[in-house]
């Protein structure tokens, strides 16, 4: 586990401000702190208020940890797991799940049984759903690339029986496959009014990127074009958006030899005309984000090991 010492000062050196639209969005007196650690692999972080709780993924360890807002405490939430990954709630608050060893995407009702949403397409298995949002109509887009049936560590070695897809379950429950031309779809999420769904093209080539796509209101999406760049040996893995339109993406190297780790690592945030504005420096690669505390202004950030958090001056997306 990388060594982490907070910032004494402020500002805090480890937020680099790219582009000066990011100082309204930065706190001078806050800090990157951390919250957990002692993770193997952290993703799909999601936030109960109702519960003052985080939860997170544990993917190799097959579990999902819950830190708790009040004590501070982190206790297992959900183990085994299911290698679960990605998680958001739904417009009932319940939690929705993508679980790689099931191969499927699952909700946690409210006296904690599990239905079983999708886990197959045309009669074939689903690959390792991967990342998860909740539309305000109530639809449920998930993405589906490979990543958890290539070996042991993220689940079980599997055989694909579909391509790489974007899938939307429709408000009666009804599965559609809507996208099947990006290589490794990985995290999602829609701008504030919901007229775009932004998607992250894992093993896009040269380099990897962010698509956004018009949003219809039957679920329809159109006119791709890309939204953000990681240019040269960057990458992307899931974000989150705030109420301005600012895509917060969890940000890593694409493994290319003449990556630096130490200049890549963290959170980088986008403007919404796709200008880097910013980036949050973390001792580890960050996978994943979400905003939480009562106000939603808490950024916390999954990131390899172990969990971080900091307070901003913006609010996620509702």
């Amino acid at each position: 586990m990388s060594d982490f010492t907070p910032n004494p000062r402020y500002p805090d050196p480890a937020i680099e401000v790219l582009d000066e639209r990011f100082l309204a969005l930065r706190l001078f007196s806050a800090s990157v702190e951390r919250i957990a650690t002692g993770l193997r692999w952290a993703e799909g972080p999601v936030w109960f208020g109702d519960g003052r709780y985080l939860l997170v993924s544990d993917i190799p360890n097959n579990r999902v940890i819950r830190w708790d807002e009040a004590s501070g405490e982190v206790s297992d939430f959900r183990r085994p797991s299911n290698n679960a990954n990605g998680h958001f709630r739904d417009r009932q608050g319940r939690l929705l799940s993508c679980e790689h060893l099931t191969r499927r995407v699952t909700r946690t009702e409210y006296d904690g049984s599990i239905t079983v949403l999708a886990e197959r397409f045309d009669g074939k298995r689903l690959n390792s759903p991967n990342d998860i949002v909740c539309a305000r109509d109530g639809s449920i887009w998930f993405t589906d690339p490979s990543f958890g049936i290539g070996g042991y560590w993220e689940g079980e070695p599997g055989e694909q029986e579909l391509p790489h897809a974007v899938y939307r379950i429709a408000p009666d429950g009804k599965l559609r496959q809507v996208l099947t031309d990006l290589a490794a779809p990985n995290g999602l999420a829609f701008s504030p009014d919901e007229s775009v769904l932004y998607i992250v093209e894992s093993r896009a080539a040269p380099h990897r990127k962010i698509w956004a796509y018009d949003h219809a209101n039957d679920g329809t999406l159109s006119n791709k074009r890309v939204a953000a760049d990681a240019k040269g040996p960057g990458a992307f893995d899931g974000f989150r958006v705030d109420v301005q339109g600012n895509l917060w993406c969890g940000f890593g190297t694409n493994g290319a030899k003449d990556a630096k780790a130490e200049e890549l690592d963290g959170v980088r945030v986008f403007a919404p005309d796709g200008t880097a504005i910013a980036h949050i420096h973390l001792p580890e690669r960050c996978a994943n984000v979400c905003f939480g505390g009562r106000h939603r202004n808490r950024l916390f950030m999954a990131a390899s090991h172990s969990v971080y958090a900091l307070y901003v001056n913006t609010q996620g997306a509702a």
